[in-house]
């Protein structure tokens, strides 16, 4: 089932351990949605910056000629898992979802897996 943006990132935030969550234009580096935070995490200031990584990494694999995309990028601070995965639908390129995990409620391998499937669900 096909499900729109809001409707998607309200599904990351059902992911165990879920404290935000953000579809962000890796040209951009503009929010197109943002569910979630904390009074010390601004998504969209967290999302923003994320591109700037996820750009430096399509440089690189360009640069070394690598095929293939990135299948998502984890980020693991002393409190927070930070989740980034680019969406692989031609309709989504140059998006990425990023979903923010508290390091003490969430299972890694899990969130993995559920965002995938958001990202599959997800209609653009």
């Amino acid at each position: 089932m096909a499900t729109t943006t809001d409707i998607a990132l309200k599904d990351a935030m059902t992911i165990d351990g879920a404290v935000g969550a953000a579809l962000v234009d890796v040209t951009s580096g503009m929010s197109l949605g943002v569910i979630g935070g904390t009074a010390e995490l601004d998504l969209s200031v967290a999302a923003a910056g994320h591109t700037d990584l996820v750009r430096a990494k399509l440089r690189t694999m360009e640069m070394l000629g690598q095929e293939g995309t990135i299948e998502d990028v984890l980020i693991t601070l002393t409190n927070q898992y930070h989740l980034i995965r680019p969406l692989t639908a031609h309709a989504g390129d140059g998006l990425f979802l990023v979903l923010v995990l508290d390091r003490s409620r969430a299972n890694l391998a899990m969130a993995r897996h559920r965002l995938k499937q958001v990202e599959s669900d997800l209609d653009l």
